[in-house]
């Protein structure tokens, strides 16, 4: 059967009529539901200064999932900039023990000049700041003494995995595929075309051949026995998604991930988000073959728990029972 994932982000817009807490509290109730039907992937994402609340403390979120889950990976998108290197060694040693191995941490330099300049930090010294971290948790987690910035510190006590989870590094220019490939235990690129960077460079080490990139849709998709009611009910929350990525994408240079809109029907258009219902979705999870791979974003945009729920429920008794059979 195909293998799923689901993400949280904790957008919580005013229109929503959610509180803070009640979206915390159903972002922890999905990941346990996901979790028992098997789920391979729980991700948690990290940006800060937010109007409408985007997580800013994966760390803290992802040890309330880890004690909730006891099989799927809890995956980790970590801004490395903005992280004291020791005491993120410590914290993700505790998180990996609380979740007894399963943590994945993927580490970005981040892009968003609000963010730098809420934490006081030059984006010019985003590489720099980037080694260190990682330079800093493989020496940390092997428990014994180091050198850290010209004195002699140790770390106790060690990740629950020996030498501590795996250190992925997303990024979306050249540079950033070729230093993970040098420093990282794999690459998250922001842009597909970013993979031959990083596959020629660790090619160029001596490093095994990743192979080609892995092809999956970015594509948001929501259930709805009726995907036109479906999309008319969604969209104003896909449309404040698409806007605030949007807003942060336009400040930086080159190819962006989210469709630049300022309309629902524009959305529409781009294919980026989609609602589908349960027999069209699982047709095509079917075609994908044992490739497939189902990402949930129950609550993408601010979207209410309660809606979000019955999207779930669609997967659940429409969807993965549909594979089963």
């Amino acid at each position: 059967m195909a293998a799923f994932g689901i993400r949280f982000d904790l957008r919580n817009p005013a229109f929503s009529g959610a509180s803070m807490a009640e979206r915390v509290e159903a972002a922890l109730g999905m990941a346990g539901w996901a979790d028992q039907l098997g789920a391979r992937l729980i991700v948690l994402v990290e940006h800060h200064g937010s109007e409408d609340g985007y997580l800013p403390s994966p760390l803290t979120l992802g040890a309330a999932v880890a004690a909730r889950t006891r099989a799927a990976t809890v995956r980790l998108f970590l801004n490395a900039s903005f992280y004291d290197p020791l005491r993120l060694a410590e914290d993700l040693a505790i998180l990996d023990l609380i979740g007894k191995g399963r943590i994945d941490v993927n580490l970005v330099a981040g892009y968003v000049p609000q963010e730098f300049a809420m934490f006081g930090v030059p984006m010019s010294e985003r590489p720099a700041r980037m080694n260190e971290v990682v330079a800093t948790l493989r020496a940390a987690w092997t428990g014994e003494p180091f050198e850290f910035r010209g004195r002699t510190v140790r770390i106790r006590p060690t990740p629950y995995r020996p030498g501590g989870p795996p250190l992925t590094l997303g990024g979306s220019t050249e540079a950033a595929a070729r230093r993970a490939a040098r420093i990282g235990d794999g690459f998250a690129p922001g842009l597909p075309t970013l993979w031959e960077f990083y596959r020629d460079e660790c090619v160029k080490l001596g490093k095994p051949d990743p192979g080609p990139a892995r092809r999956a849709t970015a594509a948001v998709t929501m259930l709805s026995l009726d995907p036109r009611r479906g999309w008319d009910e969604l969209a104003p929350y896909f449309l404040h998604e698409a806007k605030a990525y949007g807003a942060w994408e336009a400040t930086r240079a080159g190819d962006v991930l989210h469709p630049q809109v300022e309309d629902v029907e524009a959305l529409r258009q781009s294919g980026v988000y989609r609602v589908l219902t349960p027999q069209e979705y699982l047709a095509e999870l079917r075609a994908a073959g044992p490739a497939a791979f189902a990402m949930l974003h129950p609550m993408v945009g601010g979207i209410p728990p309660e809606l979000a729920w019955q999207h779930l429920r669609l997967f659940e008794h429409e969807v993965l029972s549909g594979l089963h059979r």
